[in-house]
């Protein structure tokens, strides 16, 4: 309780020093709207069922993308930790193509497929996967070699090492994969929404595109906040309790 009315505090400061600027006209109104013209705006979009529908619209493609990306990168990482020859190869390209900025696949997507629901999918499932393929490899490498030894001490075999002793060990770092994964994927979809255009939803990057278009500031914060508290429910929800489980199972949670 005593962290929850810190957090509410120390965004209800920022609320207020945001008012303050806006009150002091230390940049243009147009630039800046005040608080209550952002609360307005989502009030009138959450009204029409202009936000939901955006929201359902860009989940459902973000969903869809980052499962895909989680199904091939988990393979993929598993295949570059235990060969050398596929570590050399594939894992030198997820580590590369890791850096590339998401925005970067928007124009291939839009070559290949054009301004469809396939070139957003695949411009998300692009940010997801290779973070996957890295933390995947990387959390089998680090699974502490004691713990192999002694499963073939007790008779373990080749599957039964893989999925009850080598991929429970790497979990931790496969959800932090998933996790950043999750995180690339949101950045993915909003660059490929901006860039993308099509007449079969308009998701939230739409939105957001379409309030600078038409230099609506308070439209463009007000996506901007939504897709923060996305972002930081899917955290607090999901990923969250999911790696404090993970950390106290494994005895690696700070006392």
């Amino acid at each position: 309780m005593k962290r929850f009315l810190l957090a509410a505090l120390f965004f209800a400061v920022l609320v207020l020093l945001w008012e303050a600027a806006y009150r002091a006209k230390l940049w243009s109104p147009v630039l800046l709207p005040s608080p209550g013209q952002v609360v307005k705006y989502l009030e009138g979009a959450a009204a029409d069922g202009t936000l939901a529908k955006a929201t359902v619209i860009t989940m459902r493609r973000l969903l869809v993308g980052y499962f895909i990306g989680i199904i091939l990168g988990l393979p993929l990482g598993l295949l570059t930790a235990r060969w050398k020859v596929f570590g050399d190869t594939i894992g030198t390209l997820a580590l590369g193509l890791q850096t590339l900025p998401s925005v970067c696949w928007v124009p291939l997507a839009l070559l290949w497929f054009g301004q469809t629901e396939a070139a957003m999918l695949f411009v998300v499932i692009m940010g997801t996967l290779w973070s996957v393929v890295i933390a995947t490899e990387t959390g089998v490498r680090n699974v502490p070699p004691i713990y192999r030894r002694a499963a073939l001490t007790m008779g373990s075999k080749r599957l039964h090492m893989w999925f009850k002793v080598i991929l429970p060990s790497a979990l931790p770092f496969i959800v932090s994969g998933m996790k950043q994964g999750w995180a690339f994927a949101w950045r993915s979809l909003m660059a490929a929404e901006i860039f993308v255009t099509i007449l079969t939803g308009f998701g939230l990057g739409q939105l957001l595109h379409y309030g600078r278009e038409l230099s609506a500031m308070e439209q463009v914060i007000g996506i901007m906040i939504v897709i923060v508290v996305i972002g930081l429910l899917a955290d607090k929800i999901f990923f969250s309790p999911i790696e404090k489980f993970l950390h106290r199972r494994w005895g690696t949670s700070q006392a």
